[in-house]
């Protein structure tokens, strides 16, 4: 344990969804969540999301806000903004270079900059001039063929100049050493950490209290989906057939099937806003044309361009809530020429998301081979992330370990707290992530 009194470490949680910051000081102070500035007073969970509007008088001529702000701002101004959300899932992507915003292009690293910046404002100078900032990362990243080095590379120049140290630790890792806080005896845990983007499994020996290194990794597995698939499934079944998914379109004498490209982006919350690009829609206009049922394609274009990514999201999550809590639930959205109203069972959800609980099973399945350890070998399970609350999810693991194994609590600030107690460690880079 680093004894500065002086030092200012903290632990940051950049997640798809939301964000959250610790701060711990040296000789053995606890971390503490930074209070970030909300709407409605200060907040803990910071969402990770950008509002961009036109302001004369701003260099660039853009303006721009984050977290809460970023929905005031949208909520205020729908159709003269662009809100964007999820942009953590295309890190490892190398088909993405540029997010083009009001025509300006930005780079990942460009666009996770502006969001730290305003992150840190709201903290009121509490997260300025640190002296050591561990950031917490997926074990596996989103996307169907993830670059961990090119991840890398981008959180590099995206952190660059914000402590004087940068320690990046797997997420769920950080959880462990949250949860070993509780612990007064030695324990193999298997952390299970489900977020918006990824879902990662970590196995930890938990050693007693006051051992020179109380969590030390055995092993770990991850996939790159969680809660914005389950998002995913939920814009396919029930909004995507009203534009035009499994539609046909004219090309000369033949009547083809539309093109995926367009319904997998825009039920992605990270492609959805960068849909409403001058290149996109003129494209659409054109499918519209030559579409056997235009009206469908329409609804699609005025989806997009009045900007409802924000409201539709707000529906497809409320209803993922609602169905965590009961056996079913209604499905409301209006905007843009689509009315919908749907009655959903929690096992239709379920049969929705059959395949992607199964690759998360199997990832759980890799996290235990990794670490050489059966399930019987494994004393507690600590679930974490919003997405764990799903009852789907949650019965892998009661399954197979049963409930008395399954411990859970702090679901969205559990790791930025463990990245905390990492960065109160002597050497951090004992528990880096490769690179």
């Amino acid at each position: 344990m680093n004894t500065s009194a002086t030092a200012r470490y903290a632990g940051l949680d950049f997640g798809t969804t939301n964000s959250v910051a610790a701060l711990a000081g040296g000789a053995g102070t606890g971390p503490q969540l930074v209070a970030l500035d909300g709407q409605g007073g200060p907040v803990d969970v910071f969402r990770s999301a950008l509002c961009f509007w036109r302001e004369e008088g701003v260099r660039g001529g853009l303006d721009v806000e984050a977290g809460a702000a970023a929905i005031h701002e949208y909520l205020e101004f729908p159709g003269d903004s662009r809100f964007l959300q999820s942009f953590k899932s295309v890190a490892a992507s190398r088909s993405f270079e540029r997010a083009s915003i009001f025509t300006r292009p930005y780079r990942f690293e460009e666009l996770g900059r502006l969001f730290l910046e305003k992150l840190a404002s709201h903290a009121g100078g509490k997260l300025d001039r640190l002296d050591r900032l561990v950031v917490g990362r997926p074990v596996h990243y989103a996307g169907s063929r993830p670059d961990p080095a090119l991840a890398r590379q981008r959180y590099d120049a995206m952190f660059d100049g914000f402590a004087r140290e940068i320690h990046y630790v797997y997420e769920p890792l950080a959880a462990a050493f949250s949860y070993a806080a509780r612990l007064t005896a030695p324990a193999t845990l298997l952390v299970a950490d489900f977020g918006g983007g990824t879902s990662d499994f970590s196995v930890v020996q938990v050693r007693e209290p006051g051992a020179a290194q109380r969590c030390v990794p055995l092993g770990h597995a991850g996939v790159g989906l969680a809660g914005d698939r389950f998002d995913q499934r939920i814009v396919d079944h029930l909004v995507l057939p009203m534009l035009g998914k499994g539609g046909m379109y004219r090309s000369f004498d033949k009547v083809l099937e539309i093109p995926a490209t367009y319904f997998n982006d825009f039920s992605d919350w990270s492609k959805l806003a960068l849909m409403r690009n001058r290149r996109t829609l003129d494209e659409l206009v054109r499918l519209q044309r030559s579409a056997v049922d235009p009206a469908a394609i329409g609804r699609m274009i005025a989806l997009i361009e009045d900007e409802l990514g924000f409201p539709l999201y707000d529906a497809v999550t409320g209803l993922k809530r609602a169905l965590t809590e009961a056996d079913h639930a209604t499905f409301r959205f209006a905007g843009g020429q689509v009315e919908i109203e749907a009655q959903v069972t929690r096992a239709e959800f379920e049969d929705w998301i059959a395949a992607d609980i199964a690759r998360m099973a199997q990832a759980v399945d890799d996290a235990l081979a990794d670490a050489g350890v059966t399930e019987s070998g494994i004393d507690r399970v600590f679930l974490t992330g919003g997405t764990s609350l799903v009852p789907a999810v949650r019965r892998i693991f009661t399954d197979r370990f049963g409930s008395g194994r399954i411990m859970s609590g702090g679901e969205l600030t559990s790791i930025a707290h463990g990245l905390a107690l990492v960065a109160q460690e002597d050497d951090p880079s004992a528990w880096h992530a490769p690179a």
